[in-house]
């Protein structure tokens, strides 16, 4: 890689931009850019969105992918059929993405490659794994990343196929460990990939998935193309990440509070990305977040598709001139996770007997709070996964009592909104709007305000706490917030 001074940004488009592939060239791949301006950028693609749904299991839902299918005693050779199914779509797309035959047949093999070499290697895992001595559960890691790449491999090539027709220099960096001898270092991939890329001249596409020593689905799962980006930046000394999505970093989604009220956020600084992440709406993977943030090198969130428009700058050198809440967001399902025991006072080793059944059965733990005899942990995941949490400390402290309530999670958030005015006004506008909080987490470290409250008030509560602290930071009345609405 030629490039000696950090000139060049590293973007990543995530899958649900990557499916609107032709709209992509009009304004983050190509726009209004000519010469030399389309260079001096690494993209770092995600598939397309759903792909990895069916590869996987679907992300919310929990439909089983191939892997799922796969990974299953009970699922045979169905998997088979549903690798078939992911090879239709993939050609399905290319049909859209192609005009051109010579160009659909180019992407259709590729697919049809890299698909049915998965194929011929499950086939022979399962054969392998029928003897005894070979255990598929220790492969299964290697088997979700390795189905995981055919979908951002497809996805880039496509993409650096798509551009060499629009007459841009672009060529596929496959970090998926396609058919390679050796494995490497996350960073020791990257540095030999980039070797002998001219950034000045050639537009890298690059595969959100990394194949390296560290099997990154193992610690970030479906969050790996982050932090491919992360690494990227930081190793080729980019001046700037940026992520494409297909919204704005808003002060609120436009979905809950009216749209006209709801402004971009301008800048703001790691740590109120780091709440964010905690609440569900991810700008950045935390750990992703970290590598940057180290590095000094800003992250700039753009709407794919609104090119002109500058987003939101994320720096770690930010701080805040004043007091000020900058987005309100929320879960509107959460668990409230009570444990009490009268025999807890002065006692240690029940807080790391509950922290482990919750990591044991993979809970997210948004928040908690405690006193002398109560901790209660405000929880995201499946109530099976959290009655079996509960089934493991009723047998444990048979004397304590849990109890599991729904409710809802509001959070503001901001750089420095330790002023004693921002809780008594929203304290304030929330008594306005009638809305009674079930808690107030409010803690020394001045970022974030959480509130909870009753599902049915969670849309409300958003609206009250963005009008009160964001939009004119004056006391709303009830017909105020309905007004709004």
């Amino acid at each position: 890689m030629t490039n000696e001074t950090p000139r060049h940004t590293v973007e990543k488009i995530g899958g649900t931009s990557m499916a609107r592939s032709q709209e992509l060239l009009d304004t983050v791949l190509i726009g209004d850019r000519k010469g030399a301006d389309l260079y001096n950028r690494i993209f770092v693609v995600s598939a397309y969105g759903g792909m990895t749904d069916e590869l996987l299991e679907h992300k919310k839902s929990g439909k089983p992918g191939v892997y799922a299918l796969f990974a299953s005693a009970e699922g045979g050779w169905v998997w088979g059929d549903a690798l078939t199914a992911v090879a239709d779509k993939m050609y399905e797309h290319n049909a859209r993405i192609f005009a051109d035959e010579g160009a659909r047949q180019s992407a259709n093999r590729f697919a049809r490659e890299r698909i049915e070499g998965v194929r011929s290697c499950l086939i022979d895992l399962s054969r392998l794994c029928s003897f005894g001595h070979f255990q598929l559960q220790q492969h299964l890691l290697t088997v979700r990343e390795m189905l995981a790449s055919l979908g951002e491999a497809h996805s880039a090539f496509n993409t650096s196929l798509l551009l060499n027709i629009h007459g841009v220099r672009a060529r596929m960096v496959d970090l998926t460990g396609w058919r390679d001898e050796g494995q490497f270092t996350l960073d020791e991939a990257i540095e030999r990939a980039l070797a002998d890329v001219d950034l000045a001249t050639e537009l890298p596409i690059v595969t959100g998935y990394a194949q390296c020593s560290e099997a990154l689905m193992g610690t970030y799962d479906r969050g790996y193309s982050e932090v491919t980006l992360s690494r990227l930046a930081v190793v080729s000394h980019a001046r700037e990440a940026v992520i494409h999505k297909e919204f704005h970093l808003s002060t609120a989604d436009p979905r809950v509070v009216p749209a006209e009220a709801v402004r971009v956020i301008g800048e703001t600084n790691y740590d109120v990305a780091d709440q964010l992440s905690n609440m569900g709406m991810e700008a950045i993977h935390p750990r992703a977040a970290k590598s940057l943030r180290q590095a000094g090198i800003p992250l700039r969130v753009k709407n794919a598709f609104e090119p002109d428009h500058p987003g939101t700058v994320i720096r770690s050198d930010l701080t805040a001139t004043a007091p000020q809440v900058e987005i309100v967001t929320g879960l509107k399902s959460v668990f409230a996770f009570e444990f009490h025991d009268q025999d807890m006072v002065g006692v240690k080793g029940y807080d790391s007997e509950i922290l482990e059944a919750l990591k044991r059965h993979k809970v997210w733990i948004i928040s908690k709070t405690s006193n002398a005899n109560t901790i209660t942990h405000f929880l995201k995941g499946s109530m099976k996964a959290i009655k079996r949490v509960e089934t493991d400390l009723a047998t444990a402290f048979p004397s304590a009592e849990i109890t599991l309530r729904k409710v809802s999670l509001v959070s503001a958030i901001g750089r420095d909104i330790g002023h004693a005015n921002i809780l008594m006004q929203a304290m304030r506008v929330l008594s306005d709007a009638g809305i009674a909080p079930l808690g107030v987490h409010d803690l020394m470290r001045k970022v974030d305000l959480q509130v909870v409250v009753e599902p049915d008030d969670f849309d409300a509560t958003i609206k009250a706490l963005h009008l009160g602290l964001i939009e004119n930071r004056a006391p709303v009345s009830q017909e105020r917030l309905h007004a709004a609405a």
